[in-house]
């Protein structure tokens, strides 16, 4: 494949959560379209070292940063090691989330923390950290959730939260970084099978119901709109959420 068949050529892209699922999808996705990738991971390092091995492979560049999204200097850190390693970024794609479905008269100060912390706070923090340096057709992108305005399950009103809050932030911050010539976006997958949320998992039956094409997305899918999204083609799309859902029926 030649460069001019890679729009993302010449790119520096940051991915937070990218070792498995959806995140492994992406850094794959934007390494196919010439980025060099780094990626965070907490604990999957078989899968981060094969990830990378993958893409060196087929003769990308990509790196992994070991980092977890509840801690702020440890968010900071992975940007800054990107940087110095790669070069400035130039795309920063949020995707780490958790999930824990629990009776809200259950959940813990603890627990509500870490999500919110993993969710929503890492998301403002990586933003922080990379848009000062970020130029003029620069890239943000969250992975937000359908699960914001589409809740069916009991026990997921903090999970929704938090991605309601995601939407709100991408809003404010496209305003925020709109004069620098940086667009920010967020991306609402509906049920997608994944490791967190699998095709044949406890909710599948009842989202099924609720997908108009009648079945999970996969992780690919999710990857094909941040890949667009990270084009210059998408410059002129900003302070969007854009539902990847198949049709779900609020």
């Amino acid at each position: 494949m030649t460069v001019l068949n890679k729009p993302l050529s010449g790119k520096i892209a940051f991915v937070t959560g990218g070792s498995r699922s959806i995140g492994a999808a992406i850094v794959r996705r934007l390494a196919s379209e010439g980025a060099s990738v780094a990626f965070t991971y907490v604990s999957a390092q078989n899968k981060a070292e094969e990830l990378v091995r993958e893409i060196q492979e087929a003769g990308g560049t990509a790196l992994a940063v070991r980092a977890d999204s509840a801690n702020v200097d440890a968010v900071k850190g992975a940007v800054a090691e990107t940087i110095s390693v790669l070069g400035a970024i130039d795309i920063v794609v949020n995707n780490a989330g958790i999930a824990n479905v629990k009776p809200y008269d259950e959940v813990t100060i603890e627990e509500f923390d870490q999500m919110a912390a993993i969710n929503f706070r890492a998301v403002f923090v990586a933003i922080q950290a990379a848009g000062p340096q970020m130029k003029e057709g620069g890239r943000i992108i969250n992975i937000g959730s359908i699960n914001a305005s589409w809740n069916p399950i009991p026990g997921n009103s903090l999970y929704a939260a938090n991605k309601a809050a995601v939407a709100g932030l991408t809003r404010g911050l496209a305003r925020d970084l709109a004069p620098k010539g940086v667009t920010v976006n967020n991306i609402q997958p509906g049920p997608v099978d994944t490791d967190m949320n699998p095709a044949d998992g406890p909710y599948a039956s009842l989202a099924k119901g609720m997908i108009s094409l009648g079945r999970y997305g996969k992780a690919s899918e999710i990857a094909s709109m941040v890949a667009y999204l990270a084009s210059p083609e998408a410059s002129f799309i900003t302070g969007a959420t854009i539902n990847v859902d198949g049709g779900v029926v609020i």
